[in-house]
């Protein structure tokens, strides 16, 4: 399927989301992820291909991914794409992927982002702001800095709870600090067994979470993963 960039948008600091017009209807849920071919010159050894979490909401007209631009290390994929003008084609797979909301309102939910792990948490929550579907929303987000936390006025637009946490200590930051733990996580949460308990971001903090997660009693039937591979686990 070809898509069209239409814009590309400053969320955060080294954070951009890319919006782009696709060829025909892409039908998605909320949460979903697609994959993405660029082919150009000079090409890496981790190639022309990779995965993205749409961070665009099915409600929307265009369809977006959102990313972080690394300052060190910078694949040829990623110097591309950030290279990209409006007008600029590329190809996507059909948006797949289990990471979505649960069909029954009435179970509470507990979202847990470490950096660009928020992309998926940003579709859904767009998707239940536009729809109006009320549910009982908590999302602690792990950030390196208060620059690199993106989307918090949706979050609070749609009324969820929101509580943010630093790796890195500031002396304009009064919260909590540090890396994202399961202890950390139910001392803010709690350990509702009604909860569905989503858990996104880079893939070594994702295991590290879940296995956390599961010691602490969290039963695995509340737990819903999604793995950034690739990423490293300083978010």
């Amino acid at each position: 399927m070809n898509i069209t960039l239409d814009r590309v948008e400053d969320i955060a600091a080294n954070i951009k989301t890319f919006w782009f017009k696709p060829d025909q209807k892409v039908r998605y849920l909320a949460g979903q992820f697609i994959e993405m071919t660029l082919p150009h010159q000079g090409m890496d050894d981790r190639g022309q291909k990779r995965w993205f979490t749409l961070s665009s909401s099915p409600t929307e007209a265009l369809i977006s991914i959102t990313t972080k631009h690394a300052v060190e290390q910078v694949s040829t994929f990623k110097q591309t794409l950030f290279g990209l003008e409006p007008g600029a084609k590329v190809t996507i797979s059909e948006p797949m992927g289990d990471f979505v909301l649960p069909k029954d309102l009435s179970i509470p939910l507990l979202f847990v982002a470490g950096g660009i792990g928020v992309t998926p948490l940003r579709s859904m929550t767009k998707y239940l702001l536009d729809t109006g579907e009320k549910r009982a929303l908590h999302v602690i987000y792990g950030a390196r800095s208060l620059e690199e936390v993106a989307f918090r006025d949706l979050f609070e637009a749609y009324g969820a709870k929101f509580d943010i946490v630093l790796s890195e200590q500031t002396s304009d930051w009064s919260g909590r600090t540090g890396r994202l733990t399961s202890e950390l996580i139910l001392d803010i949460a709690g350990n509702d067994p009604a909860k569905l308990l989503y858990v996104s971001g880079p893939e070594p903090m994702v295991e590290t979470l879940e296995s956390g997660l599961l010691k602490s009693g969290v039963d695995k039937n509340k737990l819903v993963l999604d793995f950034f591979p690739n990423y490293s686990a300083k978010y």
